[in-house]
């Protein structure tokens, strides 16, 4: 067998193998993801139903858990259920230690999850952080005024830049509005590029000022 024959071959095989890899890995990652989180959200109810029932019922623990949720969904929208909520709430806040995580926990998914004004993410946005040059993506939580020692007032973007793969973990820098470019992304696609690592990218990148053309507020 020739070298240039050997070659051809060799590359095919090796081609079919990587795509062979790019179809299996991703089907079983996502398998293994939902396993676990079902395994866990079981667990937590499953024991304590089984023992009372007194025998095995597979997920069980994962409808109990499902129909939990659903009736908490329920208490808010009634203004009973969303007084005793508020109630409950305001004591977790009275409590030091936990109060800072509850709260910090609670914005960061309402911010995921498009919940109330004020603490979702607004815009995607691409500045020169951390240094001149070098940029990243992040994602306009709110804007301020600050006013400097000269005497000068600038407006600043709140920009929580997440880091992947964990979106609730991340740093929030405060970027001057002239120095940064709205990207025209929604913020699902914006998730995507920056919890992909890079992976996950946009045909073409377009972006403008958002001094000259509109303010952060939707």
């Amino acid at each position: 067998m020739n070298e240039p024959l050997q070659k051809t071959i060799f590359g095919h095989l090796r081609t079919t193998f990587l795509r062979g890899v790019g179809v299996l890995i991703p089907l079983w990652l996502t398998y293994w993801f939902f396993e676990a989180l079902l395994n866990a959200v079981d667990g937590i109810l499953r024991p304590h139903l089984e023992n009372w029932i007194g025998h095995k019922v597979p997920g069980l623990g994962v409808l109990s858990v499902l129909a939990v949720v659903m009736l908490v969904g329920l208490l808010t929208r009634n203004l009973v259920g969303r007084l005793f909520l508020a109630s409950f709430e305001n004591l977790l806040k009275s409590i030091p230690v936990v109060r800072s995580v509850y709260s910090a926990i609670k914005d960061l998914v309402t911010a995921f999850a498009g919940g109330s004004k004020g603490k979702t993410f607004r815009q995607v946005i691409m500045t020169e952080y951390p240094r001149k040059g070098l940029y990243c993506i992040g994602f306009v939580t709110n804007e301020m005024k600050c006013r400097l020692p000269d005497g000068s007032t600038t407006e600043f973007l709140n920009i929580y830049i997440p880091n992947p793969p964990n979106p609730t973990s991340g740093m929030l820098v405060l970027v001057p509005k002239q120095e940064a470019i709205k990207l025209d992304l929604s913020i699902e696609e914006g998730l995507k590029l920056v919890l992909s690592g890079g992976i996950v990218v946009p045909e073409f990148l377009s972006g403008h000022s958002l001094v000259s053309h509109e303010r952060t507020t939707p």
